[in-house]
């Protein structure tokens, strides 16, 4: 029953019913790289900061779509998707020794392609864009030790609150139901994520999905050509933003869980410690044509990838052997991105919102949103932040069997161990042979609902996913 939503929400909930089951998970389980690079923020430099980077082996601080194309390798595993995808890395700053390493990367990174609305058109060929913004410090958008609120308010929210909604932090405690997408919108401090998230934390960032069209593959600031719908993920596009894009969402989880019981804390990259800086890039690398044939084709309800006859799907070892083909700029080939490192690469500051936060200093005090189960959706369809759906997958490679614990390991003093295969569990992929226990135990694929639900509803099970 919903109570509490504006007619002419639930309206365009209806007509978005028809297609907005339709998704697939670009599995990217490899790292083409981990270096100072970011052809759109700082083209033909070298970035300010580290970013973890997915995608065509041809990356580099000049690449283009051109380039990306011509790639002789993904570390995605849709041969066809050249395009670029980059975050942030995550580090952990030890007080003991003031030093900083690198957080473990578990598995990758999954880009859903999420194919909400009418009449979508694929990304042009030259599009670009960024979401987040690297300077933030500051929530603005509400108050960040409470839930969001209903989401009939959001329809009359700037694009910059829409923007801080477009980020969470999901803490993994896979005992447990897991909290809603995009829920949490800072980092948690250590102690909390210690004490609750055992299995790591997942980073997500929701990129926008209304397109003003045309030529317009670019704006200065990278984002002005694009803007997000009135519900984040999905809604009603702004005025002057007619064409639907295939909606992005990139999920990236860090094993925070192996520094449980040290002193210290983590960091982005760009030095944030709030979480509120979090963004990510996103270059087209797609030919375009093929990728509108699979927006109208790969609808399979079940997401997978495999299951697009499109596709050519490769298995995980194939694509974590992808790497970046060009050599680095001068400036930073042999840099230790690794860790440990006395001060962050790039040298960059570190700033929390605080007064006086600096690399050695304290952090800036934490909001307190604690754990709450996210909601399941009585519709799938219409999906929204903080909540989820439940899915009912019961894959061929005999993942959600059994349990299984994940024991962390702490990289040494020295040299970072290298990310664990077995990991890839957690991210959610179903690769043949890859075995992603974790993932299927749960059963929960982290996507929303677009709903406001105020009394206790019976709750349809979804369709049975292949």
């Amino acid at each position: 029953m919903i109570t509490t939503m504006h007619k002419s929400v639930v309206a365009l909930a209806a007509g978005l019913i028809a297609g907005a089951n339709a998704f697939w998970r670009m599995e990217c389980p490899g790292r083409v790289g981990l270096a100072r690079l970011d052809p759109i923020v700082s083209p033909g430099q070298v970035s300010s900061h580290v970013h973890a980077i997915h995608g065509s082996s041809a990356f580099s601080e000049n690449a283009d779509t051109p380039n990306l194309l011509a790639g002789d390798c993904t570390s995605c595993r849709v041969t066809q998707d050249k395009s670029a995808y980059w975050h942030p890395a995550l580090y952990f700053q030890n007080t003991d020794t003031g030093k900083f390493e690198v957080v473990q990367q578990v598995g990758g990174m999954l880009a859903y392609y999420l194919l909400y609305g009418n009449n979508i058109t694929a990304f042009p060929s030259g599009f670009r864009m960024v979401s987040g913004n690297n300077d933030r410090r500051t929530y603005t958008a509400g108050d960040p030790n409470q839930p969001d609120p209903p989401k009939s308010f959001w329809g009359s929210m700037k694009q910059d609150d829409l923007a801080q909604r477009a980020i969470g932090f999901n803490c993994l405690n896979y005992g447990k139901t897991p909290e809603g997408t995009l829920y949490r919108h800072y980092l948690p401090d250590k102690a909390y994520l210690d004490a609750n998230c055992k299995d790591g934390l997942r980073l997500e960032l929701m990129f926008p999905s209304c397109w003003k069209g045309g030529d317009a593959k670019d704006s200065p600031n990278h984002q002005d050509h694009v803007a997000f719908p009135d519900l984040v993920m999905t809604g009603t596009c702004p005025k002057g933003y007619p064409v639907r894009l295939p909606s992005l969402l990139y999920e990236v989880i860090w094993n925070t869980a192996a520094f449980r019981g040290k002193n210290g804390r983590f960091v982005l990259a760009n030095g944030d410690t709030t979480g509120y800086g979090y963004h990510g890039d996103f270059m087209m690398g797609w030919d375009e044509a093929f990728l509108q044939k699979a927006v109208n084709t790969c609808t399979n309800l079940s997401g997978k990838i495999e299951d697009c006859p499109l596709f050519n799907v490769v298995d995980q070892g194939k694509a974590t052997k992808c790497n970046l083909r060009l050599p680095l700029p001068k400036p930073i080939i042999g840099e230790n991105v690794q860790g440990p490192v006395a001060n962050l690469p790039g040298n960059v500051q570190v700033l929390g919102g605080g007064s006086g936060d600096n690399r050695n200093g304290p952090a800036a005090p934490k909001p307190a949103l604690t754990y709450v189960p996210g909601q399941k959706p009585s519709d799938s369809a219409s999906p929204l932040p903080g909540q989820i759906f439940k899915d009912k997958s019961s894959s061929a490679a005999g993942f959600g069997i059994e349990a299984v614990t994940v024991q962390p390991t702490t990289p040494p003093a020295t040299t970072p161990a290298p990310e664990i295969k077995s990991y890839y569990s957690t991210q959610y992929v179903t690769n043949g042979n890859v075995v992603s226990k974790i993932l299927w135990v749960e059963q929960f694929v982290y996507v929303t609902q677009y709903t406001d639900t105020t009394t206790t509803v019976g709750i349809p099970a979804p369709p049975t996913r292949p």
